[in-house]
């Protein structure tokens, strides 16, 4: 691959890492922002989910605007754009409405700007060694900017204010704008024909995950009458029913219907969104268990996390070597066991009452399986992709990874830490529940066609 197709990577790596800060960034500055705006408990969430759920929700409308428009470049510098501006008004809202409205605006940004990415990648490293390679690197980048996103917060809202949180992506944003323009080739001469794009359906699609997540929060608040929970379900629900109506109808779904005939892609989406669950559940935890049960301070308990990431950085150079000689779906099951092994780990903690360093087996475990499980999954998701369909297939995967991830959160810590619900340790409740999704998820992706799943080819 020619030097200007790594350079690509690394400029889509940097967007990936910013997008992927942010969206764990905010979590240790929660209490200054609450200070700032006098705003605390339940509508602090919002700042959190918002961003992920607005994300994820419109991340497959982002793939098919490249998809359909024929302007892959055109949507990424969009995309970023809006991204970078809405990091821009976060760092300098001037009150909590404007924040959280920041917020959606950065999760649209991302929608538009990462399949778009992600596609470039796929695009420009040909299927086998090169495109293992390529990935691997931008899931490590990916799961390095979750989790430094907590150091980093500890670090700035210390030392700088939580308003530099947003602001300090700014200019790197710039350069991944100046880099798209220098370094991507133009997009090609679009279409005479107009293009009509699905926005009921990527309303509905917004809209189901919304109610779900708002469902599950409520379901844990104490005080909260039951039947908020159950009209909210009922109409995640309904509007997941009439998302598909509305596809099946539409001449140009957002996402087409043929697209779910290829069942190992379905599959790796679904376990993606398992993983991505209980993967985003174990961040809270670690933190909640640092802070909460050991009293140790945001900063203290950021840098308590850095051997996550530096496990991460050792499984982004084993996993493309291995995913060559084991398959993606071995690997695939290595990553969902290794997650299952963590979260038994932090409730074996949380019970012994043991300190930070008993943590690290589990971080270890943890960096284990977004190595192996998001790699593998990423693989199988994007497997056989063309010029035609490569947006869509980025943006389904993006899309359950960022919903999973949320979904997780809200259910199984929501759950877990529900007192009015149960009466166990929250970290054992949430551990359990998290691995009987991994469970799940390890059942589906043991069922994907080999053919599709299988390895590629090694160097």
């Amino acid at each position: 691959m020619p030097v200007r197709g790594w350079l690509v990577l690394c400029a889509m790596s940097m967007l990936q890492f910013f997008i992927a800060v942010d969206v764990t960034v905010v979590n240790i500055a929660l209490p200054s922002i609450g200070s700032d705006f006098g705003v605390e408990g339940h509508s602090l969430t919002w700042v959190v989910v918002g961003y992920t759920i607005t994300g994820g929700a419109l991340l497959m409308l982002g793939g098919r605007l490249g998809d359909l428009l024929g302007r892959r470049r055109r949507t990424l510098l969009i995309g970023t754009t809006l991204f970078g501006a809405a990091s821009l008004l976060a760092g300098l809202a001037p009150s909590y409405p404007v924040l959280v409205t920041a917020r959606l605006l950065q999760g649209a940004g991302e929608a538009v700007a990462l399949p778009a990415a992600m596609a470039t990648i796929v695009l420009l490293f040909p299927e086998g060694p090169e495109r293992s390679r390529a990935l691997s690197v931008w899931a490590a980048v990916a799961s390095c900017g979750l989790v430094l996103g907590f150091a980093l917060s500890g670090i700035i809202t210390a030392h700088l204010g939580w308003r530099w949180i947003f602001l300090i992506s700014v200019p790197f944003i710039v350069i991944v704008i100046v880099a798209a323009l220098v370094l991507i080739p133009a997009d090609r001469p679009a279409t005479r024909e107009p293009v009509r794009l699905d926005l009921p359906g990527a309303l509905l699609l917004a809209a189901c995950p919304l109610l779900f997540v708002f469902a599950a929060i409520e379901a844990g608040e104490p005080g909260t009458d039951p039947w908020v929970s159950v009209a909210a379900l009922a109409g995640a629900v309904l509007a997941g029913a009439w998302f598909v109506r509305v596809e099946s109808k539409s001449p140009n779904p957002l996402v087409p219907l043929a697209f779910f005939a290829d069942r190992a892609r379905v599959r790796a989406n679904l376990t993606t969104m398992l993983l991505s669950g209980a993967l985003s559940t174990s961040f809270l935890l670690f933190t909640f268990y640092l802070q909460d049960r050991l009293g140790i301070g945001p900063l203290g308990a950021g840098l308590t996390m850095l051997p996550l990431a530096a496990a991460l950085i050792l499984a982004s150079v084993l996993v493309p070597r291995l995913l060559g000689r084991w398959g993606a779906r071995a690997c695939v099951l290595v990553g969902l066991a290794a997650a299952a092994g963590a979260m038994a780990v932090v409730a074996l903690v949380a019970l012994q009452g043991g300190g930070a360093a008993w943590l690290l087996p589990a971080m270890l475990l943890i960096a284990a399986g977004m190595g192996f499980g998001i790699v593998g999954l990423q693989y199988i998701a994007v497997s056989g992709t063309t010029e035609e369909d490569a947006g869509i297939a980025s943006g389904v995967q993006r899309a359950a990874d960022q919903l999973g991830g949320a979904a997780g959160v809200a259910v199984y810590v929501g759950l877990g830490f529900a007192p009015a619900l149960h009466g166990g340790d929250p970290f054992v409740v949430a551990g359990v529940l998290a691995v009987i999704g991994l469970m799940v998820g390890a059942g589906i992706i043991s069922r994907s066609p080999s053919a599709t799943a299988g390895k590629p080819e090694v160097a």
